[in-house]
């Protein structure tokens, strides 16, 4: 199966969840053993207490956590997504939800955000840098546009440390998905449920945790934290834009 790395990220992406947004909402919750909406929580934490004006989502999807930004804080919040189709599902949840005044959706990839320097207050991105070409160049655009002292929040896949939850995790990811993926959703969920656990792993052997936190720092982020979560499955990682 094509990964990324192996031709372009970007349209691997597209090509990937293009036919997801319906349902896409359901998939992380079963690819995340239903954890997704406790990270997602977790996540948005690290940006509620600063009480950003302006936060800019980014891989917002179907608007998930942009509408979470807006429920629980008085933020106008900017999602930004390369999948037309999930935008347009992001749309639908945003006006389902009554928040058409408090959340922007854009086409627009996170390697080359079409915003200027310092525009936002507050970010966050949502299982993005296995999906970029280059993450570190990737977190140097995001911190680009965040204003210093901006609180910025992550979250993405994990894997156990523990040896003995990670053979369980290994088997979830390669037998249970892809099965699960095919009986709840066909063909379009068993390719992603396939693709998953191999690319979890690949990223990172490539970019292990510790790589990730120099890397954050070396984009211009501080005080950056790290959140192990559900026994490693999930990563959660927060800081604040150098220079405020």
């Amino acid at each position: 199966m094509e990964t990324p790395g192996t031709s372009d990220p970007n349209r691997f992406a597209q090509r990937l969840f293009a036919p997801l947004p319906p349902r896409y909402d359901r998939l992380a919750e079963l690819l995340s053993m239903g954890q997704n909406g406790r990270w997602r929580r977790a996540m948005v934490d690290h940006i509620v207490p600063s009480h950003p004006e302006l936060v800019l989502d980014v891989a917002t999807g179907p608007a998930g956590v942009a509408l979470q930004i807006a429920e629980r804080t008085e933020s106008r919040v900017v999602g930004i997504d390369l999948t037309l189709g999930m935008l347009q599902q992001g749309q639908d949840n945003v006006a389902r939800r009554a928040m058409g005044d408090r959340i922007q959706l854009v086409a627009g990839r996170g390697e080359q955000l079409p915003f200027a320097e310092a525009t936002f207050d507050a970010l966050t991105f949502t299982y993005l840098l296995r999906y970029v070409a280059d993450p570190e160049a990737t977190l140097a655009e995001l911190a680009r546009v965040v204003k210093p002292g901006g609180a910025v929040a992550s979250l993405e896949f994990l894997l156990p440390r523990s040896l003995f939850w990670r053979f369980w995790w290994w088997l979830f990811t390669r037998l249970v998905l892809p099965a699960g993926g095919w009986l709840t959703g066909g063909r379009e969920w068993f390719e992603v449920g396939r693709f998953l656990g191999p690319n979890i792993s690949a990223h990172y052997r490539r970019y292990p945790v510790d790589w990730i936190v120099a890397a954050w720092r070396r984009a211009g982020f501080e005080d950056v934290g790290v959140r192990r979560m559900s026994l490693g499955g999930g990563l959660v990682m927060w800081g604040r834009r150098s220079g405020g």
